[in-house]
C-alpha cells in the first residue's frame, strides 16, 4: 500500500515537473519568438529606412530621416548626425534633435566627444556622460536636458575616410550595448553612401545653378541642342536675339532648321554639321543672320550681324550629345562702323574699334592736314537762297568727303562751307602726304564735273581753294566733360589753313608746303609759288602750287611757261627785277591766264619804281589769317 502511494506521489511529482517543464518551454519559446520578432521588425525597419534614404537626394531631408531612424532603431531619446566641413575643419549639423528647427551647431572637428571620435575613429559608448571629462556639461545646463548614456561613432565613406559622426543619446531602459553598436555601424555604412550621393547631388545642383546664372548673365546668346538638333536650353540673350524673350517656347523644343530657315541661314546649319562631323568647333564672323519672323509680318529689322561659334558636345565616352551655339550680336557695332565710315576710312574705323579710347588719347605725331573752302560763299548763298544753298552743300560735301575717304583720310570737321581733313591721324602711314595731295587734285577735277552739271542746270558754278601741310600735330579727344571731339591742333594745322587762304592772293587752286613736298614719294607736277612768312611766325616756309589740277587746255605750253617762270623767279630773288619782268612777260605771252607770272611781274614793276630795303630777303609776309 505504501509503495503504491509512493509511486502515485512520484508520478504526480513527475507530472508536475513535466507540466512545469512544458510551461517553461512555452515561456522560453514565447520569449525567443518575441525576441526574434523584435529583431525581424528592426531589420525590416532598417531595410525600409535604408531603402528610403538611398532614394533621397536632398541633403537636409536625408539627414532628418537618418536621425529619426537611428533614434527609433536604437530605442534612444534623440540623436545627431554631424557632417565634416573640410573648408573650415568643423563638424556641423542642422538636424540635431531637440535643439529646435532651423538651428545649426558648429564646432571644431577635434572638440568634445564628437570631435574625439571623428579624429580618432574609436567607438565611444558611455554609460554615464557626466563621468567623462570630454562631455560638455554646459550644453545640458543651457538647454535643460539631462544627458545620461552616449553612443558615438564615426561615419565613413566607401574609401574609409571619415565624413562625419553619428551621436545617439539616452537609450531607453539602460545603457547602449554591443548589439546597438553593431546596428549603428551597419546603419552608418548605409547612411554614408546616401550622404555622399546627396552631397554630390547638391554640388552638381549648385554647379548647375551657378552655370545657369553665368549663362543668364552673359551678353552673348547661348543655345544648347541635343543630338537631334532640338533646342534644350536658351539663355536670355539668345531669346532676345531670336525674338523669343516673351515666349521661350518658340525656341525650346524646336529643331534648328525650324529656327534658322531659308538660304540666308544655311551657313548656320552648315557650321553645325561641320562641327558635329569633325568634333571641332566652327566659327563664323560678321555674318548676316536672318531672324525668325514668328508673327509672319514684314519687319524692317529682320536681320542681325553676328559672330557665331558652334561647339560640339560629347559625353565621357566621346559620343555626340549635340552642340552649343554661342552668338555675339554685332549689329550695333555694324551700325557704329557704318556711322564712323561717314567720317573716316574703314581701316581707321576698325583700328579705333579694336583699340578703343587708347587710340584717341593725346598723341604728338606727323600727319598731313588738308583745308578746303568755297570762294565768296556768303554772296553766293545770298544770291541762290537758303534751300538751294543747303542742297548745293550736301551734293558738294558728298563728293568731296567720298574722295577724302577713298584716299584713307578722315573728315575732321565741317567749318561752315569749309572742310578740314587729316591724313595720318590717329594712325600714320608712309603715304599720308601723297594721299592728301592726290585728294586735293581729285577734288579739283571732281569740282569741274560738279560745275558742268550745275551750269547745265542753269546754276552758278562753285570755286574752292585748298591748302595742304605736313607737320607734327597734336591729335586726340578734345573738348569738355559733356562733349568731346576727336581733332588735331597745332601750328601744322594753322599753316594748312593759311595756305588755303593764300590761294586768293596767288590766284592758285592748291598750295602745299615744303614739308609736304619732302614727304611725297610719287611723281607730281608743281612749281614753287613763294617763300611765305605767316602772321605770328618768324621763319619762312617755301610753298608750292600743284599743277596736276590743270588739264592741258587750261594751262597750255606748261613746260615752256615753267621754264620762263622759274628763270624769272631766280632773277626776282637776286633783285634783277628788269630781267625778271622779261621772263614773266614771256610766260604770260605763252599763257595769259598764269596768275603767278602776272603777280611776280607786277611785284617786279613795283620794285623797279620803288626798290626794296637793303635787308629784303624775298619773303612775302602774310598779314591776314
Amino acid at each position: 500500500m505504501n509503495e503504491v502511494v509512493i509511486i502515485l506521489v512520484a508520478l504526480a511529482a513527475i507530472g508536475v515537473f513535466v507540466g512545469v517543464l512544458f510551461t517553461f518551454r512555452r515561456a522560453v519559446r514565447a520569449t525567443v519568438d518575441e525576441q526574434l520578432s523584435f529583431v525581424r521588425l528592426q531589420e525590416e525597419k532598417m531595410l525600409e529606412v535604408t531603402t528610403a534614404i538611398s532614394a533621397e537626394i536632398q541633403l537636409l531631408p536625408l539627414l532628418e530621416k537618418i536621425m529619426e531612424t537611428v533614434t527609433e532603431i536604437l530605442d534612444a531619446d534623440r540623436s545627431t548626425l554631424f557632417i565634416y566641413d573640410s573648408r573650415t575643419n568643423e563638424l556641423w549639423s542642422n538636424v540635431a534633435q531637440g535643439i529646435g528647427e532651423g538651428q545649426q551647431i558648429r564646432f571644431p572637428a577635434n572638440s568634445g566627444i564628437a570631435g574625439s571620435v571623428f579624429t580618432s575613429g574609436e567607438i565611444v559608448n558611455i554609460k554615464d556622460a557626466y563621468s567623462d571629462d570630454r562631455f560638455n556639461k554646459a550644453i545640458d545646463k543651457k538647454t535643460g536636458y539631462k544627458t545620461q548614456s552616449i553612443l558615438c561613432m564615426q561615419v565613413r565613406n566607401k574609401t574609409g575616410a571619415p565624413i562625419g559622426v553619428c551621436q545617439v543619446l539616452n537609450k531607453q531602459g539602460g545603457p547602449f550595448n554591443e548589439q546597438d553598436e553593431a546596428r549603428l555601424a551597419a546603419f552608418s555604412a548605409q547612411a554614408a553612401i546616401a550622404i555622399e550621393n546627396a552631397q554630390l547631388f547638391e554640388e552638381v545642383n549648385d554647379m548647375k545653378n551657378y552655370n545657369e546664372a553665368i549663362l543668364e548673365s552673359m551678353t552673348n546668346g547661348v543655345l544648347t541642342l541635343d543630338a537631334d538638333g532640338r533646342v534644350e536650353k536658351a539663355n536670355a540673350a539668345a531669346l532676345t536675339l531670336l525674338r523669343s524673350a516673351d515666349d521661350p517656347a518658340r525656341l525650346v523644343g524646336r529643331r534648328a532648321d525650324e529656327i534658322f530657315q531659308g538660304d540666308d541661314n544655311k551657313w548656320v546649319l552648315d557650321g553645325m554639321a561641320k562641327a558635329l562631323e569633325s568634333g571641332k568647333s566652327d566659327e563664323a564672323h560678321n555674318e548676316i543672320l536672318a531672324l525668325p519672323d514668328w508673327n509672319g509680318g514684314d519687319d524692317p529689322d529682320s536681320t542681325a550681324t553676328v559672330n557665331l561659334m558652334t561647339q560640339p558636345l560629347t559625353n565621357t565616352k566621346g559620343d555626340r550629345m549635340g552642340c552649343l551655339l554661342v552668338t555675339e550680336d554685332m549689329t550695333n557695332e555694324r551700325k557704329l562702323r557704318s556711322t564712323m565710315a561717314r567720317y573716316m576710312t574703314k581701316e581707321v574705323a576698325d583700328k579705333l574699334l579694336e583699340e578703343g579710347e587708347d587710340a584717341l588719347g593725346g598723341t604728338l605725331q606727323k600727319a598731313t592736314v588738308l583745308f578746303s573752302d568755297i570762294r565768296s560763299f556768303t554772296s553766293l548763298s545770298e544770291r541762290v537762297g537758303p534751300q538751294e544753298t543747303v542742297a548745293m552743300l550736301n551734293d558738294y560735301f558728298t563728293i568731296m568727303v567720298d574722295l577724302i575717304m577713298s584716299n584713307k583720310g578722315i573728315l575732321d570737321k565741317y567749318i561752315g562751307d569749309a572742310i578740314m581733313a587729316v591724313f595720318g591721324a590717329p594712325f600714320s602711314t608712309s603715304n599720308d602726304a601723297d594721299n592728301a595731295l592726290t585728294t586735293a587734285v581729285e577734288m579739283m577735277r571732281a569740282l569741274e564735273q560738279f560745275n558742268l552739271a550745275r551750269i547745265t542746270e542753269g546754276r552758278e558754278p562753285v570755286h574752292i581753294g585748298i591748302g595742304v601741310n605736313t607737320d607734327q600735330i597734336l591729335s586726340g579727344n578734345i573738348g569738355s566733360e559733356r562733349r568731346m571731339d576727336y581733332t588735331v591742333i597745332g601750328d601744322g594745322v594753322n599753316l594748312a589753313a593759311r595756305l588755303e587762304t593764300a590761294n586768293k592772293t596767288f590766284g592758285t587752286q592748291v598750295l602745299f608746303s615744303e614739308y609736304t613736298l619732302a614727304d611725297l614719294t610719287g611723281d607730281y607736277r608743281y612749281r614753287e609759288a613763294d617763300r611765305l612768312r605767316v602772321k605770328g611766325k618768324e621763319n619762312a616756309v617755301s610753298i608750292y602750287e600743284s599743277l596736276d589740277v590743270y588739264p592741258e587746255a587750261r594751262f597750255p605750253y606748261m613746260e615752256q611757261v615753267l621754264t620762263a617762270y622759274n628763270s624769272g623767279l631766280t632773277h626776282y630773288r637776286t633783285q634783277d627785277f628788269k630781267e625778271a619782268v622779261t621772263q614773266f612777260e614771256k610766260a604770260l605771252n605763252l599763257h595769259p591766264g598764269d596768275s603767278l607770272s602776272k603777280l611776280y611781274r607786277d611785284r617786279c614793276t613795283h620794285f623797279l619804281a620803288t626798290p626794296p630795303p637793303e635787308d629784303w630777303d624775298g619773303v612775302w609776309t602774310m598779314t591776314t589769317k
